[in-house]
């Protein structure tokens, strides 16, 4: 008894001490601290870096542009995971067309934490992820098609190749198929009580984080990126957030819809006052100043290469040649056509483009008639006008018409082949003849005076 109670005296520390480590050494549930991989311990955890790259705009070119520079760095920093946090409400299917097979196709492993809305292309971009992790009170699907202006796409087969690509992307992770296409087509009814979906005709499924988890659209839920990548078996000791660069966001700001069409309206306005009541500057700097912004705001976004630069360059040259070389307009036309190629190519949309192209002109020419008349002083097309008066109190002397010599008669002192000079009543006077040739020292008669010109006729005997 004595040894037994020896031993016990001397095990109490070392139950004391387990019980204190305890907490530290079990796994922690989504509503606690951070989860771990079901099994894995911190020493079972993945180590390097890990890359959280945002998808929190429209989806387009420049969240394209943006993602390609993310997973450079990644892959350049030797990255282990690529975290894309998604809260965005869709955009260009095109785009997020490519932005899933970079996804999809990336060797470094991906995963998507939506920690808002996977809503229409952006569900599309989350179903190409490795893995899906959702935060309470996120979304993801409502994929159906809509235009430009928000309303809904009724062209059937446009449907029905995006839901063949919403369904291929569900299917890399086995996920159902049929909710995949109830996300896109409204006419589709899809049953699914045992996943917790059930959708009727004329309604688009969109999922909530439970609701995912339970119909396998979601693999867990955590309350952080941070908790979601300890879930997917990493370390969060050397986590890095791609930032978007001043660059980059200042062109989201450029290339807004309204901003783009404010840009243009400036520019043109600015450089067609400049060029037709030339001496101000101002407007000529302002309106340069506002297509570059335009050029550089979608150049940035991805939506604008080096030709369309050029194109604008080579335009605003041709307009200007247009006033000063006489081309029967051909500069001009040439020029026109040229700016407007390099606008129209430099916005991710040509049906926007010209659509905020037809509104600045319309405006821009209104904004130019009005100065054209308030300065109609000053405007460029008095360098075509003469305006000179040659009167005589600016001291212009007009020729004397010496109608005295009419009908008078002289003597040619030089030949006349038809003009020369004659001696006609005691003065040497110029004078012309009617076609004819007269030599000199022959007699000749005044039958004509047009003002300075005297015309004169050979006297034959």
């Amino acid at each position: 008894m004595r040894r037994l109670r020896k031993i016990l005296l001397a095990s109490i520390p070392v139950v004391l001490l387990l019980l204190l480590l305890t907490p530290f050494a079990t796994n922690v549930s989504a509503d606690g601290a951070a989860p771990k991989t079901p099994g894995v311990t911190n020493s079972e955890l993945k180590k390097g870096p890990v890359f959280i790259i945002p998808v929190d705009q429209k989806i387009e070119r420049g969240l394209q542009s943006f993602l390609e520079r993310g997973f450079e760095e990644a892959a350049n920093y030797g990255a282990v995971l690529i975290l894309l946090e998604v809260d965005t409400p869709g955009g260009l299917v095109k785009s997020a067309e490519e932005i899933g097979t970079m996804v999809r196709e990336s060797e470094i492993p991906t995963a998507a934490y939506i920690k808002g809305d996977a809503a229409s292309a952006g569900s599309y971009i989350a179903l190409n992820a490795g893995a899906i992790i959702m935060k309470p009170g996120s979304m993801i699907g409502s994929a159906s098609l809509v235009d430009m202006n928000g309303q809904k796409v009724d062209d059937a087969k446009m449907i029905s190749y995006w839901r063949s690509k919403m369904i291929g992307a569900a299917a890399l992770n086995d996920r159902d198929p049929d909710i995949a296409a109830g996300m896109v087509d409204s006419n589709l009814v899809v049953d699914k009580p045992e996943l917790g979906v059930t959708k009727t005709q004329g309604e688009i499924i969109a999922l909530s984080s439970e609701e995912a988890l339970k119909a396998g659209y979601a693999d867990q839920i955590t309350d952080t990126p941070e908790e979601a990548i300890q879930w997917l078996g990493y370390t969060t000791d050397d986590i890095f957030r791609v930032e978007h660069t001043g660059a980059e966001k200042m062109s989201q700001f450029l290339t807004n819809p309204i901003i783009m069409t404010i840009l243009l309206f400036i520019g043109i306005t600015g450089v067609v006052i400049e060029l037709i009541v030339p001496g101000f500057g101002a407007p000529g700097i302002i309106g340069t100043l506002a297509f570059v912004l335009y050029f550089f705001g979608n150049y940035v976004a991805g939506f604008a290469g080096a030709e369309t630069w050029l194109l604008f360059i080579i335009g605003l040259v041709m307009l200007v040649l247009e006033l000063f070389v006489p081309s029967f307009g051909i500069l001009g036309l040439l020029g026109s056509v040229s700016l407007v190629a390099g606008v129209v190519r430099a916005a991710y949309s040509y049906k926007h483009a010209l659509l905020s192209l037809g509104i600045s002109f319309v405006a821009a020419t209104i904004v130019v008639v009005i100065v054209a008349v308030i300065f109609k002083e000053r405007g460029i097309w008095n360098r075509f006008i003469l305006k000179e008066s040659l009167t005589k109190d600016q001291g212009f002397v007009p020729v004397e018409e010496k109608l005295s010599l009419l009908g008078t008669t002289g003597t040619s002192i030089t030949p006349l082949r038809p003009s020369g000079t004659a001696m006609i009543g005691g003065e040497r006077v110029d004078v012309v003849t009617e076609g004819s040739f007269i030599s000199a020292n022959a007699p000749v008669s005044v039958i004509k005076v047009e003002g300075g010109r005297i015309v004169v006729k050979e006297i034959k005997e």
